[in-house]
């Protein structure tokens, strides 16, 4: 009973600063559009919502574990999340739309784009902390790295799949055969694997700190 207050506790603590965290994104940009009148990042309200999905299928998951008792529901629930993953780290490369004009704004619109940036990055890894636990409670904590390490370096060719050739998490239902075209040439391009290796490792080390402070955070509550 007690464990149970503890995650109520750490879940409610957890939303009130996420929903912080998003409204301050969301205050920055408003205030950009009532300063300047344009619309222009507002792109990263999206870009926020689709780093959001994977966050919140982990959150399901981990509130009703009796669904992952059936292996229809726990691998598709982990596919769907495995393709909106890479949304999360892949808002970090909205930066490129940063443009130094000499404006006096430059000092907000890096601030705006580092804000949803670090936000959905939080998502993301949150996230992925929750489905280790979910795959660690299945199976072991071996496997739950293994797994997660894969998903790393996946989620670091999703980021190449969408910034650099333009997909789309759900283009694989949509565009099938154009996707696995596009993958199919891309192995043999150095770049790819450069592209892909960097960001999956740097996932996989901020994944790897966000693991230690929650299991640490956990040792703390039990005693």
């Amino acid at each position: 009973m007690n464990s149970i207050r503890v995650q109520l506790s750490k879940n409610s603590s957890l939303y009130t600063h996420l929903a912080l965290a998003i409204g301050f994104a969301f205050a920055l940009l408003f205030l950009r559009m009532r300063i300047t009148g344009s619309y222009y990042y507002l792109f990263l309200v999206w870009n926020l919502f689709l780093a959001g999905i994977p966050f919140a299928i982990s959150q399901f998951l981990q509130a009703n574990p009796k669904l992952c008792n059936s292996k229809i529901v726990c691998y598709s629930g982990f596919t769907t999340w495995l393709l909106f993953l890479p949304n999360s780290p892949y808002i970090i490369t909205d930066f490129v739309h940063l443009t130094i004009d000499g404006s006096n704004l430059m000092w907000l619109d890096i601030l705006l784009v580092f804000s949803y940036s670090l936000t959905g990055l939080i998502l993301g890894l949150v996230s992925m902390v929750d489905m280790y636990e979910l795959i660690a409670e299945r199976y072991n904590s071996r496997v739950a790295k293994y797994v997660l390490f894969k998903v790393c370096m996946l989620s670091g060719y999703g980021i190449y799949l969408g910034r650099f050739l333009r997909f789309n998490s759900w283009d694989i239902t949509t565009k099938p055969g154009v996707l696995f075209l596009k993958i199919a040439r891309s192995i043999y391009e150095p770049n790819v694997w450069l592209i892909t290796i960097a960001f999956g490792s740097f996932l996989w080390i901020l994944f790897s700190i966000f693991l230690a402070i929650n299991f640490r955070s956990k040792r703390r509550n039990i005693r």
